[in-house]
């Protein structure tokens, strides 16, 4: 099988296949100055989205639902990562950053992933 993993069940089988998924999309996805990275990390119960420059390695916005503005938010998961999408491209304009390269983590593009991504771009963020 791909990258060294053996022949998995379950849950474990789910985490691996994210795993190979971020591994194939980081070859091609790059941050820059001009062009941060978006990236999104999903737990079953959290989300979090953060802007990053990989050349310095610095993380320039971030935004989750642990944050304290979102974290009694009414709504299910995916009207939390709304809320996440546009508190992080509102954090990322005031830093300056007006386009970004959005890195979904080896996550599907559905789903709470894609609401976060929607609301970022509803919010002025260009992708």
């Amino acid at each position: 099988m791909a990258y060294g993993q053996k022949i998995l069940k379950g849950d474990a089988y789910k985490r691996a296949a994210i795993k190979r998924r971020h591994i194939r999309i980081r070859k091609h996805i790059n941050g820059t100055a001009e062009r941060p990275r978006l990236v999104v990390t999903r737990s079953n119960r959290h989300i979090v989205a953060q802007v990053i420059d990989d050349i310095k390695g610095h993380t320039l916005a971030s935004a989750s639902t642990l944050d304290t503005t979102i974290r009694g938010a009414e709504g299910d998961k995916s009207a939390q990562a709304k809320q996440v999408g546009a508190l992080v491209a509102e954090r990322a304009k005031a830093a300056g950053v007006e386009a970004v390269v959005f890195d979904r983590g080896g996550n599907q593009y559905a789903g709470r992933i894609a609401a976060l991504a929607d609301a970022a771009r509803e919010a002025g963020l260009k992708f």
